[in-house]
């Protein structure tokens, strides 16, 4: 108990609470400009935390990636543009709901289960950090070749129409992810002679160009038929939240599970939990013919599931020290500053200091509700700005956005380039969300595999070998195996009634 109150005493300090504030907004302006990540807003606060003691510094970082991650779905919702990739999993799902007139319920729904999940994310994180973290740290090359497949399943599932036209954008990002250096030779691989692009592909741009730019190509190629969201005004946000968490309370339970989970595990983060709580999402829906026209069941499980993974990605940080994504790399850097050092010494060296920044977590989470409401409020002035005006603004935000990603130009024309291909795949009805999740998982899929040739002699089964390795594998396989097996069995039985 004296533990607690110290903590409740740090972090109700005014100086903490105040660059809490000052963090909430700064977070949330940084997350709603596309092509800004909620991991460039960390990496801007790290020279301004010099300044600070150990408790402010976390607790800045913690408000704003939480508020970054939120504030992605608010240009998603407005202009089919995610600002952070945490959001591109349901930005369409948004953006239909907004053509629809239904842009506040969406916006509530991404903003009231953001804050829920990322509440459980900090719960378990209070509750479950040390077995959790052993849970993740028992991952090796196999279990993460095998949870990258999983992810890559979800691409084929999330796909609104065809699923072989998935599958088809799932292989072309497939392909661009295999751009750059070459992981088990070491040589450049589609490169043409163009050093930039050793690199691989960078994913922001071309994030913000297959969202942003094809829909500016869109309208300007046929202006009457880009047309502007039907409503000129946003309501209230918070009407019928209520309905919407007794209607999907086991979506949003699940979703805040696998978004922990997800986030628990090193490599993973939020943009993953995201994509693969969609597709869970539709999958087990009773209503899965209207997930990608403007259904609310995908942004409740998945925008709980991203927040909640902010929280699970601490679990390993502050227990073993290990990051769980780039954000913790980031704040596990900015603690040895400190002189504080991550891992299993901190619940007995710096107790007081640990609960400090769970109460930091819970405190964001609570802020996100008013700030983040601000945040939709002034926004929405968006969908009354005519679109000639509003077109040529939102590609300005996206050049710089993706100016900014290395300080190249080389990122503009990838978002230019990349722009220009979502734009002719959609035309002819190919997804654009399967490719940007092969971009995500193509280079974790190679260099797990590789790795786990490497340590299994070659022998496919040692993929098999491994108890959790096992299991996953196991799952995947059933999974690509369902729609065969499903046909076979009504045919079976189809058979069976005309006998």
């Amino acid at each position: 108990m004296e533990t607690i109150l110290a903590a409740f005493a740090l972090i109700l300090d005014p100086q903490v609470l105040w660059v809490i504030l000052a963090s909430a907004f700064f977070g949330m302006f940084v997350g709603s400009m596309p092509g800004l990540s909620a991991t460039m807003a960390t990496a801007l606060l790290v020279p301004v935390t010099f300044f600070m003691g150990p408790v402010p510094a976390i607790a800045a970082i913690v408000t704003t990636t939480a508020m970054a991650i939120f504030a992605g779905d608010i240009p998603g919702c407005f202009l089919r543009i995610p600002g952070t990739p945490a959001s591109a999993a349901y930005t369409d799902e948004a953006y239909m709901m907004t053509r629809q007139g239904k842009g506040e319920m969406a916006l509530g729904a991404a903003l009231v289960f953001s804050v829920i999940g990322g509440v459980f994310g900090t719960i378990v994180l209070m509750s479950f950090a040390p077995a959790l973290a052993d849970f993740a740290l028992r991952f090796s090359s196999f279990e993460y070749f095998w949870m990258a497949l999983l992810g890559l399943t979800c691409a084929v599932i999330i796909s609104p129409q065809s699923q072989l036209k998935g599958i088809v954008s799932l292989i072309l990002g497939l392909m661009i992810s295999c751009i750059g250096i070459g992981v088990a030779t070491g040589y450049p691989r589609f490169t043409f002679g163009y050093f930039e692009l050793t690199g691989g592909v960078p994913l922001i741009p071309a994030l913000v160009g297959m969202f942003a730019v094809s829909e500016i190509l869109r309208y300007v190629v046929a202006p009457r038929l880009a047309a502007p969201p039907v409503q000129t005004r946003l309501g209230n946000i918070f009407t019928g939240q209520l309905g919407l968490i007794r209607t999907y309370r086991k979506g949003l339970l699940r979703g805040s599970v696998i978004g922990t989970l997800i986030g628990a595990m090193p490599g993973a983060g939020a943009d993953i939990a995201a994509w693969v709580s969609y597709a869970t999402s539709k999958k087990f829906s009773r209503q899965p013919e209207k997930f990608g026209t403007g259904h609310v069941e995908g942004i409740v499980e998945a925008g709980a599931a991203n927040n909640a993974a902010l929280g699970g990605a601490w679990i390993p940080a502050l227990v073993f020290g290990i990051p769980g994504d780039s954000i913790t790399a980031i704040a596990i850097g900015v603690l040895f500053m400190k002189g504080v050092n991550p891992g299993p010494t901190i619940f007995m060296n710096n107790p007081e200091l640990l609960y400090a920044v769970f109460l930091s977590f819970i405190l964001a989470n609570l802020l996100m509700l008013p700030v983040g409401w601000l945040a939709i409020k002034s926004a929405g002035r968006l969908l009354s700005v005519r679109r000639e005006i509003l077109m040529p603004i939102i590609l300005l935000f996206c050049i710089v956005g993706a100016f900014a990603t290395n300080n190249t130009v080389f990122g503009v024309t990838t978002m230019l380039v990349m722009g220009v291909i979502a734009y002719l795949l959609e035309e002819n009805g190919f997804p654009v969300a399967p490719i940007i999740l092969g971009l995500v998982l193509g280079s974790m899929v190679e260099e797990n595999f590789i790795s786990s040739m490497q340590k299994a002699d070659g022998s496919i089964l040692g993929f098999f070998s491994r108890p959790i390795a096992g299991t996953l594998g196991a799952v995947t396989v059933l999974i690509w195996l369902s729609p065969l097996l499903l046909w076979l069995w009504r045919r079976r039985r189809a058979a069976g009634a005309s006998a």
